[in-house]
């Protein structure tokens, strides 16, 4: 059946550095919106994750790649809303992204350092080493003006968190 949408999907992309809260609060607002979602680390290539699985830092020839995947999976999915996560920590990234069909919209979930530290060391079965949130807090470039998207300090519950991000996206669509 085909769509009947007559605005632009939106896409959103729940960013930040690794141990922010970005897959629990995506998971959250796919259920919440009943929307496709997808984990950005689930298009990395093998090589991405062994690189730093072994403490090395991707560069921007290693992302490019995977922006476009995560872009064009944003793109095939435009007849509704998308939520992907994404750490999508520079602005060019940011314009990638934005290069899908449909609006895109980011929720930046940010923590202290402190709180990412010790979250990512309590994380098991994840290839990203606590090693790495230096080079990611270093990289990471705040949103801009021209950025459609917020902030979210995430330093409440889950559902606060979620609470926030569904007021962000009202905003957004309203």
């Amino acid at each position: 059946m085909a769509s009947t949408r007559t605005e632009p999907a939106t896409h959103v992309v729940v960013m930040g550095v690794a141990g922010s809260g970005k897959t629990t609060l995506a998971q959250m607002l796919a259920e919440e919106l009943g929307w496709p979602y997808a984990e950005a680390d689930e298009f990395h290539p093998r090589a991405n994750i062994d690189k730093m699985r072994n403490g090395t830092p991707l560069t921007d020839e290693d992302r490019w790649p995977w922006l476009r995947e995560i872009r064009d999976w944003m793109s095939r999915n435009q007849a509704g809303g998308t939520i992907v996560t994404c750490s999508a920590l520079k602005h060019s990234y940011r314009d990638l992204l934005r290069e899908a069909d449909g609006d895109v919209v980011f929720l930046h979930v940010s923590g202290t350092p402190e709180l990412l530290s010790e979250r990512i060391s309590q994380r098991s079965g994840h290839f990203m080493p606590p090693s790495l949130l230096p080079s990611q807090l270093s990289t990471l470039e705040p949103l801009t003006d021209d950025e459609p998207g917020a902030v979210l300090v995430n330093d409440k519950t889950p559902d606060a968190l979620l609470d926030a991000a569904l007021q962000v996206l009202r905003g957004v669509n309203a």
